[in-house]
């Protein structure tokens, strides 16, 4: 596949911009090779500057539920931005959407926008310490929640001491107050509320992890998390910036019936513009300023043009089948991928939830980060390039959770499958 164009703009771009990119992951570190570069796309299709295309799994990594460009959403924002970009004062836009966040999710009462999945949070956890009056915080292995300093953090020698840093520039203060757990396990939260009575203000979860790869909860899991932050004081966040609005109309919580006492979003409510948002319960989310004492701000929070693309977005969910669609296209994928991974005689665990999807090139099933690691790395860099030279686009990554769109076709998974099983016969 011809890619001079690629090369030459990344060449040029690592002059300008640290590593030649502004997100790490697209820096196609963890598989080898230079990244390409879009220069257009369409429903399930990008159209690199090379004019390859190529079926794209990654979807701007997750928002683009509907597929790229979806004429609503396109029409949406032109119609928007002939009013103003921005105006750092309300617009009717944010009313709308607050109303239907509102409306769709089960948690969620009231709701306040940001910019981003990081900052909605990030300022989730300030909200809750501040509604309990207590620091610490419960965090998952393997469940990412943006790149806020207390959150960069992972496992130490033992699952109740407090973690290390997992970038340079942080310091250890800061993550002195966050608990890192592995996921799935029933007897480390209970030990970490007994170990530290009184001052867990909360847990923060993705409720199916979508930075690790893509697992599920076990049996009964999130339901646990939902008794034992009950019990104790403590406030239970779902993280569903990436499952919100694209597991179901009301997200994981809706999906797995376990109402959170907060909720953080993004991704989907934006389609396609940068946008974030975290709400809950009506009593937690008025100690926000101006009428509560936790102060969170966003100049840019509520712009016009991100909050009609949302808007068009969550219509065009809410006026189809999209769901039923998404729900069949995800099981034709995982059943033909299985099947074309047996056929070559090669192990891979493929977990799937709705519209979100990973394979594992391990023979153990994968319920946490711990499992995930046992993948075989070096397989998925090959199993990657031989699936990107055969015009299909996966995350540059083993570990990323992969996304289906309403553009998807039947047909588009069977290219998929029929591509992925000849690249499974050179492994």
């Amino acid at each position: 596949m011809n890619r001079a164009q690629s090369e030459k703009l990344f060449a040029e771009a690592l002059k300008y911009i640290p590593g030649g990119v502004n997100s790490p992951v697209r820096a196609f570190r963890a598989v080898g090779g230079n990244p390409f570069f879009v220069n257009s796309a369409g429903g399930c299709k990008l159209r690199d500057v090379d004019g390859n295309e190529l079926i794209d799994y990654v979807l701007t990594w997750g928002p683009a539920i509907l597929g790229h460009a979806h004429p609503k959403i396109i029409a949406a924002v032109k119609a928007a931005a002939d009013h103003g970009t921005s105006f750092g004062i309300p617009n009717p836009y944010e009313v709308t959407m607050a109303r239907m966040i509102c409306e769709l999710v089960p948690g969620v009462q009231k709701v306040r926008m940001t910019n981003s999945g990081t900052e909605a949070c990030m300022s989730a956890i300030r909200l809750a310490r501040g509604f309990t009056r207590r620091d610490k915080i419960i965090k998952f292995d393997g469940c990412y929640h943006g790149h806020a300093d207390s959150l960069l953090v992972r496992a130490g020698s033992g699952a109740l001491t407090f973690g290390q840093p997992d970038s340079a520039g942080v310091p250890a203060a800061f993550t002195q107050h966050t608990i890192v757990l592995p996921y799935n396990d029933f007897e480390a939260v209970t030990a970490a509320f007994a170990a530290n009575r009184d001052q867990i203000a909360g847990i923060i979860i993705e409720p199916v992890p979508g930075n690790a790869g893509l697992y599920l909860p076990r049996p009964g899991y999130l339901e646990f998390l939902r008794e034992i932050t009950a019990s104790h004081g403590a406030l239970l966040i779902f993280d569903e910036v990436m499952t919100g609005f694209r597991l179901a109309s009301g997200g994981a919580q809706e999906r797995f019936k376990i109402t959170p006492d907060l909720s953080c979003f993004g991704k989907v409510i934006g389609g396609g513009l940068p946008v974030g948002a975290f709400g809950g319960r009506a009593e937690i989310m008025d100690y926000l300023a101006p009428l509560g004492p936790v102060y969170q701000a966003g100049t840019l929070s509520g712009n016009p043009l991100a909050m009609a693309a949302g808007i068009a977005n969550l219509e065009a969910l809410r006026a189809t089948n999209a769901y039923d669609q998404l729900e069949k296209l995800g099981e034709q994928l995982a059943a033909g991928m299985r099947a074309a991974a047996k056929a070559a005689g090669v192990a891979v665990q493929f977990n799937s939830c709705g519209s979100m999807f990973c394979g594992y090139f391990t023979d153990s099933p994968v319920h946490n980060l711990a499992d995930a690691m046992k993948s075989d790395r070096e397989r998925f860099k090959k199993f990657f390039h031989g699936m990107l030279d055969g015009g299909v686009y996966l995350a540059p990554s083993q570990f990323e959770s992969g996304f289906l769109s309403t553009a998807h076709t039947a047909a588009d998974i069977e290219k998929t499958v029929q591509t992925a099983a000849s690249v499974f016969r050179t492994l």
